[in-house]
């Protein structure tokens, strides 16, 4: 399993993707590149094809630059899921597990009308505005806000650094007092708009609706600061990932298909590992479940 970056929302996956190895009795690894580095997201791929693995599964930082080592997997047989982020199917993945990445958009564009009362001026705090998921999400999200008086109006990247986003959040409150509203997409960019609002004094004034659920973003909705979160499941991508890796070596990518194919979205390719969003009022029961699963930080 090699995700986009060393960052609190894996640690779901990585629970998800142990229990799944061990329920299924199979060896595995789950790999992380710290600072979300192409480059060494790359290094990561190339070290595991010397290491005589069967498959795996892959978040891509960026769906260009992985397309030659996932065609050169498939060739040799070793099957490539997508996870968190789709990948072109000609590439060679042979499916995609996780979210719809524009219907959670929609979700969170829907939070921030309903946060905003349908008027405002909303910026976007995102890791990359390159990567699939994100393009989905900020379509998602802009498409939501259609029929209203909210304006997107700035889209900022961080390239994957949790201090630049929080930078980003500062410097789009400080210099345009007009702006009502912060989405971040990215699981760290809701808690650095948090922090932004917060050490600004503008705690409700300023909504902020963020992706995914670090430990930081559920605090911050506790205290107000956060009004809502679109949740994934990195858990089920990490579980349900073992499983579909295994069954791709062994049944193959036809027949795994085949098993999965009512459980598809209509663009049959999309194993939704499910969304949802948590607010003040769910929060209690969300981080039981949490708990529940052995999800920690």
């Amino acid at each position: 399993m090699v995700v986009n970056v060393a960052v609190d929302y894996w640690n779901a996956g990585k629970a998800g993707f142990n229990k799944g190895l061990a329920d299924l009795g199979v060896k595995g690894t789950f790999q992380a590149p710290a600072n979300g580095r192409l480059d060494q997201q790359l290094s990561i791929l190339q070290t595991l094809r010397g290491q005589d693995i069967s498959a795996f599964s892959l978040s891509a930082i960026d769906p260009t630059a992985v397309k030659s080592p996932i065609q050169s997997a498939s060739s040799a047989g070793i099957p490539v899921l997508a996870i968190d982020s789709p990948l072109p199917a000609e590439d060679g993945a042979a499916l995609y597990l996780g979210t719809p990445n524009y219907q959670a958009g929609k979700r969170a564009g829907e939070a921030m009308k309903a946060a905003l009362g349908g008027r405002g001026k909303v910026v976007v705090l995102v890791g990359s505005l390159t990567a699939s998921n994100a393009v989905e999400r900020i379509q998602g999200f802009e498409d939501a806000l259609k029929g209203t008086d909210i304006k997107v109006s700035n889209k900022l990247a961080d390239n994957m650094d949790a201090a630049k986003a929080l930078t980003n959040a500062q410097t789009a409150i400080q210099t345009d007092p007009g702006v009502t509203g912060l989405y971040g997409v990215y699981s760290y960019d809701g808690p650095s708009a948090a922090q932004a609002v917060q050490a600004a004094g503008r705690t409700g004034k300023v909504k902020v609706i963020s992706d995914d659920s670090d430990a930081q973003t559920l605090t911050f909705i506790q205290q107000g600061v956060i009004q809502a979160t679109v949740v994934q499941s990195p858990y089920q991508q990490g579980y349900t990932g073992a499983y579909l890796l295994a069954a791709l070596k062994v049944l193959g990518r036809d027949a795994t298909t085949a098993v999965v194919k009512p459980f598809l979205e209509s663009d049959g390719s999309t194993l939704s590992s499910g969304v949802g969003v948590v607010t003040p009022d769910n929060l209690a029961a969300f981080r039981a479940k949490q708990t529940q699963l052995g999800i920690t930080g």
